[in-house]
């Protein structure tokens, strides 16, 4: 459908990399902005972390000044950095703006090294210079030189995860890395970017949005907001959500016309047992139910745990002796199925804004039978207790003899048992809406971890009224207290899935 617009928009550093991942994306992300996915939550988690460790970078580099307008205040912002540049005494400027060529962006941080030369220096969140942010750096470096100034280097400036917060004020030199990414860039700059530009200005000059097929673009080197808009009209069970299926088998099945799973002819090579089991799923609308499960779930003793935790991993540690993005526990849900089937519910929620780690550690310890299994959804929670006992040596002997009691009901599921509702994943927020309806998240307020650990984030941080700070608490309680919950029903959904298998087997 054609397009209608007055002139063609200017590009910015995340339109230009939207670009590089997707023309489509591209002009929808200039003309069709509405067409967009609702917010992730594991996205705003990101660009926070993002916020927070840009405040604290420009403190690396004292003495800058910052140029305050927003980023739709982009001439005034030009302004105001054309007079701070010309006073040779601002060490650094953070945020300046700049436009060449109809591309505008803002630099995180120009470092003066001469008169009228500088550094350019972009902060990441991430724990290393990526690839990906080498054209980030070029796009910033072509409208910065292109202006007239000088840039003698360019670096991204990233967080060292081996720093170990030591409390108190943060020792930024140790905290901060810098890469130097100039070679990169400018070869970058010469070789591929004068093409990529020429493509972006011919789509966005365009009546139609570009036809681009969906592919592993989609999601490399991110998640595309437009997935929902461009998949739209897929099969029900689409190759994509095959598990684990690599790219040099995707592209001969659509080489072959196969648009969804159950198209996959049986004798297709190099399909793994679990492809394999998934396929043959799908085309007979049922489950499949492995001889092995009944056998699985027998290594559940009883009382049986259920046990879910939530963590929250920094990308400025909070708490003296802690890393960047070390997780940290702040939650958990228990419910404990007894032989007779009765169920008791417990729970725990740090409340302060101190480090919950042993305060978490003693309610757990305390709530916990001092027998049967431990039953967690993957191996994370056995992680966390490990790394809790690292933490906490006057606990590692309780808390070690916790992870020698855990069961991965996890890989009980994805070993045994797959149900065409699962649409290609394990986790338990698709695995439990299929087996047990009722328990589906989209009635929560907190639905995914992504938010809620963004939810604790905010009562740490936010001056919150007290009306929202109890909203959000029992939120992140209900949701707790749901993954547990539906643990416990998947458990006995796939115990009487096993005893009619077996029935089933034995009247054949």
């Amino acid at each position: 459908m054609p397009t209608t617009h007055r002139s063609t928009p200017q590009l910015s550093k995340s339109r230009f990399l939207a670009g590089l991942q997707c023309l489509k994306r591209l002009y929808l992300e200039c003309y069709q902005r509405e067409l967009a996915d609702p917010a992730d939550e594991s996205r705003q988690v990101i660009l926070d972390a993002g916020t927070s460790v840009g405040d604290l970078a420009r403190e690396r580099f004292p003495g800058g000044i910052l140029v305050e307008q927003a980023y739709f205040e982009h001439r005034q912002a030009e302004r105001a950095t054309k007079t701070l540049l010309q006073d040779t005494s601002v060490p650094a400027l953070y945020e300046p703006a700049f436009t060449h060529q109809g591309i505008r962006t803002r630099v995180d941080i120009l470092r003066r090294t001469g008169s009228s030369e500088f550094d350019l220096i972009e902060v990441k969140s991430t724990t290393g210079a990526k690839d990906i942010h080498v054209p980030d750096v070029a796009v910033q470096l072509h409208a910065v030189e292109g202006s007239g100034l000088t840039v003698d280097r360019a670096y991204v400036m990233h967080i060292n995860r081996e720093y170990v917060y030591g409390g108190g004020t943060y020792d930024l030199e140790e905290l901060f890395e810098l890469t130097d990414v100039t070679d990169a860039t400018r070869a970058f700059m010469q070789e591929e970017m004068p093409d990529s530009l020429t493509g972006m200005w011919e789509a966005l000059r365009g009546d139609e949005t570009p036809d681009i097929e969906t592919g592993r673009h989609c999601t490399s080197p991110y998640r595309c907001p437009f997935f929902g808009h461009c998949h739209s009209g897929e099969a029900e069970h689409p190759l994509r959500k095959l598990p684990g299926l690599r790219q040099a088998a995707h592209g001969r099945l659509k080489a072959a016309g196969i648009a969804d799973i159950g198209g996959i002819p049986t004798d297709f090579p190099g399909l793994s047992n679990v492809q394999l089991r998934v396929r043959n799923s799908v085309v007979a609308g049922r489950p499949f139910v492995g001889p092995d499960l009944a056998s699985r779930l027998a290594d559940v003793k009883f009382p049986a745990s259920f046990l879910d935790f939530e963590t929250l991993s920094p990308a400025i540690p909070l708490y003296p002796g802690t890393r960047p993005y070390q997780a940290i526990p702040f939650q958990w849900s228990l419910h404990v199925r007894d032989l007779t089937g009765e169920t008791r519910h417990d729970s725990f929620l740090h409340d302060g804004r101190d480090d919950p780690r042993e305060s978490f550690v003693v309610s757990l310890l305390e709530a916990l039978p001092k027998e049967g299994s431990i039953v967690a959804y993957s191996a994370y929670e056995k992680t966390v207790l490990k790394g809790l006992a690292a933490a906490l040596p006057q606990y590692e002997a309780e808390l070690l003899t916790l992870c020698d009691r855990v069961v991965d009901l996890l890989k009980i599921v994805r070993n045994n048992y797959y149900h065409p509702g699962f649409h290609g994943s394990f986790s338990i927020k698709s695995v439990t809406p299929a087996l047990i309806p009722e328990l589906a998240y989209d009635d929560l307020d907190i639905s995914d971890g992504a938010a809620a650990a963004a939810s604790y984030a905010r009562i740490l941080n936010d001056d919150l009224p007290m009306s929202e700070m109890n909203r959000l608490r029992e939120a992140l309680l209900a949701y707790c207290a749901r993954d547990t919950e539906a643990m416990v029903s998947v458990y006995e959904t796939l115990l009487e899935e096993s005893r009619r298998h077996i029935c089933d087997s034995i009247e054949r």
